[in-house]
This record gives C-alpha cells, structure tokens and sequence, in this order.
C-alpha cells in the first residue's frame, strides 16, 4: 500500500509509520530498486536512532548493504556500548553484525560485561553450530580482573582452564600498557576540557595562581601549572574517560625566549606508563603538534626535563588531545613526526635566530618572488657567523629547499649542519667544493632535525651567502 502510494506520488511522510513498518517498506524499496526511497528512509533512520532501536537498524544496514547507515550505527554503537548490549535487540543479531561490534577498540563498556553478554547470546543461539568460536576471540581476556575471570568466565565453560591460566599468568607478568584496551573516539575533537571531565590532578603553581591548563585562555600564560625539572610526578591531565588518541597539542611558555625539552607518557590506569613522545633531548619552543600511534589513554603526563631560561621549573600553557583524522608519517623508534610539508615556516612557529636581514624573517616567510638586490633575502659575512633557523619542534627530515639569491650570475659554495639543542651541530650538506646558484635541492639520510645552521665559504661576487628561502 505505502510502496504504490510512493510509486503514484514520489511522496512519503516517515514520521506517521512505525519503526516495524519503516523497515517492510525499506525491503519493497530495496527489492523493487527505488533507490532514492531507499536512501532517504536510510537517512530518517538516522534521526531517529538510539540504544532500543540500533540493533534492529543495524542488522537492516547490514541486510541491504546501506554502507553509510551501518557505519552511523557502529559510531553510535560506540557512545552507548554498555546500554546496548543489555537491549534483548542485542541478542537478535547475527554472529557477523556482532563481532562487527565488539571487534572495534572504541566500542567502549567494560570487558567481563561484554563476556557476559556473549554468553547470553551463545545461549539463544546453541542451535547454530560454531558460531562462538567467531567470537570469544574477540573478547579481550586481559582487560577482566582476576576476580571476574575466576568468579564469572571460568564457570561459564567458554574458555578452557589452559586459556584462563596463560592469561593470568600474563597479566601478573606484564603491564597494562602492553594490553589492548577499548576507549571512546570522538574525531578532530579536543577532548582535554572541563566540559568533558578532564581535570589537572598534578602540577603546582606560582603563588595566586591556579590550574588553568584546560581553558581555551590558559595560552595567554595566565595561570598555567609547572613542574620542577626532573620531577617524576610531572603535571598530569585526567580525562573523563578512556579516549583513543593519537594527537597532543601543548603550548609551552611564551613570556620569553626560552626554550624547554619535555617527554609525555600515557596511562590507562596512573600505574603503567607508555611515552608517547620523546622531547627530553630537543630543545622546542610554543606550539607543538605531536602524533602518535592511536592508543586509548585515561592520563596524559608531561615531565619536564630541561629548559634554557636557568630556571629549575618547567611550565606548559595549554594542552589539548584528540583522535585526528589526518593522514600523517610517524617514526615509532624516536617518536618523531615525518613532515609531508615545509616546516621551516612561521605558520609552524619557526624562528630564524641567526642572520641579517632587513625584513624579519624573510628567509621563512615563503615569499620565492619578489625579492631584489636589497631586501627579501637573509645573508651573513663569510667566515663570519651563519645563518641559523629554529624550528618549533624537533621533526625526522630527509630534504631540503633552499633559494639562493639569484639576480645575476653568481654562484656560492656552503654547507648545512643541524643540531638537536642548537649548541652541537652534525653536517649533512657539503657544498664547499661545488659552484650553487639559484633552487637547492638536497636529500639526506632521514634525521632529527631542530636547528638548522647554513654557512657560506664562497660567493663569486662578495663576501655574503644570501639566501631567500
């Protein structure tokens, strides 16, 4: 009746039919090919969905191949996890829509009660042959205390006394950190914030001032918490719950020039601790933006190790975390991010510290046009000094661009050394024998890379190495 009503008008008002009904006219629309009706009854599910109903949704989404609705559900199904697996609903689905569910790190409720309901669906489905073996794999044994795994898993016959056995025997010989644990996702969204629970439980403060790392004004270097170098408790940020992350944002002290070397190390529990970034040899200035493998995280700690102001405190602005989306190169082995980009720029916060020119920063500014015998370019006296640029953070680099001047027909001869705290440089540009002019390009073996140091030893003309980019 609906489907002919939907054939002879193009019309259909989903708000009058019930849920059961919905889905009798989703399977005409599918079976028949009206697939504008189809997706539009998809996209009103969506609306509509919540934890009494998503079970039945989903296995539809699944039913009918609607890729884009199943994936709404399973991010729903995330949010909600614990609520939905005590919907009866939940003991309807099929074994594939199942470990679909509980497969995902973000589908976040505790372990034993997702054993627990595993179970219960194992019961309503004993006369399926083998199908729990598709899925008591996917319960992640080492997240259940001993007590539950005595108390609640051994009784239920599912997992034998060997399996039980090796997996207590390997949480009392490992650390939670080497454990798989489930957390919450939320995109591209800054999940440190008193909004969402996070609060500092560590860090002191400066007389009269207070724990502000977490408001969106803690940058302006009001009220921010410090550490004493060295200090093993660090300042640490709770959040309100486990959260998969695998981007930290920090911006550390701006009031001067100084610059700090740090390390941060995650936790699920505040006893076992995993460093996530390693700084505590770099020297790093502002803003940093730090990536890392995605790992659910309950406690961020940032230990202080080093500064260049002579003061025994290290002191951090602001900190914000997140699960990001974007696309990026990492290198586990020194926890350093790989650029796909140019990061000797001052949209990245670098610095040209050593130099002469006459419009500041002009060697990062990014303008390649435009410059002439006067202005647009940085130079130094050969034999005299370098040029020296400061990057934010420390990144592992393996090419340069650089822009000689080049108006006229001159050639230069230079090379290039980089530092990790801009007081011992390692060369890895020698140009000293060969006739440069104009675009540079060099690759090198991939390195930590803070301070980048240009010296010229030769200019056809005079006696300056003029570079503009």
């Amino acid at each position: 009746m609906m489907i002919s009503r939907y054939a002879y008008t193009g019309q259909l008002l989903f708000t009058a039919i019930k849920l059961d009904l919905l889905l009798e006219v989703l399977t005409l629309a599918n079976q028949y090919g009206f697939n504008a009706l189809q997706n539009s009854i998809a996209d009103y599910l969506k609306s509509i969905l919540d934890t009494k109903n998503l079970c039945t949704v989903f296995n539809i989404s699944q039913l009918f191949s609607l890729r884009d609705l199943a994936e709404y559900c399973l991010v729903y199904a995330d949010r909600y996890a614990d609520e939905i697996l005590k919907e009866p609903t939940f003991l309807l689905l099929p074994v594939h829509a199942v470990k679909q569910l509980i497969k995902r790190d973000t589908f976040c409720a505790p372990e034993v009660n997702i054993f627990e309901t595993i179970r219960e669906w194992g019961e309503a489905h004993k006369d399926t042959a083998g199908v729990m073996h598709q899925l008591l794999p996917e319960i992640r044994l080492p997240l259940i205390s001993q007590k539950d795994l005595l108390s609640i898993v051994r009784p239920s016959g599912l997992i034998s006394s060997d399996v039980l056995l090796d997996t207590i025997d390997f949480k009392s010989k490992s650390k939670s950190t080497e454990f798989i644990h489930r957390g919450f996702q939320s995109p591209d969204i800054n999940i440190a914030t008193s909004q969402l629970g996070a609060v500092v439980i560590s860090g002191e403060t400066a007389p009269g001032q207070g724990l502000n790392l977490l408001s969106a004004e803690s940058s302006s270097n009001e009220n921010i918490p410090r550490t004493q170098i060295g200090d093993p408790e660090g300042i640490v940020v709770q959040l309100g719950n486990p959260y998969l992350i695998n981007k930290i944002i920090l911006i550390l002290y701006e009031r001067d020039n100084r610059n700090m070397a740090y390390s941060i190390e995650a936790s699920i529990d505040k006893v076992d601790w995993a460093k996530v970034i390693d700084h505590s040899k770099y020297m790093c200035r502002r803003r940093q933006v730090l990536l890392f493998k995605p790992r659910a995280v309950r406690y961020i700690r940032v230990l202080g190790h080093a500064n260049t102001a002579q003061s025994r405190y290290f002191h951090l602005s602001h900190l914000e975390a997140m699960y990001s989306t974007e696309k990026f190169q990492h290198d586990s082995d020194t926890t350093l991010q790989i650029p796909t980009c140019n990061v000797a720029t001052k949209t990245y916060d670098a610095q040209v510290v050593d130099g002469v020119s006459r419009i500041r920063d002009a060697l990062i500014n990014g303008q390649t046009s435009g410059y002439d015998w006067d202005n647009g370019y940085t130079c130094h006296q050969l034999g005299n000094g370098s040029i020296v640029v400061q990057l934010n953070q420390p990144y592992l680099i393996s090419s340069m661009r650089i822009l000689l001047w080049d108006l006229d027909d001159r050639f230069y001869s230079y090379y290039i050394e980089v530092s990790n705290d801009g007081v011992n440089y390692s060369m890895i540009v020698d140009r000293r024998r060969y006739r440069c002019r104009s675009w540079q390009l060099l690759q090198f073996d991939p390195v930590p890379i803070l301070f980048i140091r240009i010296t010229g030893t030769h200019n056809s003309s005079n006696e300056v190495l003029q570079g503009v980019v």
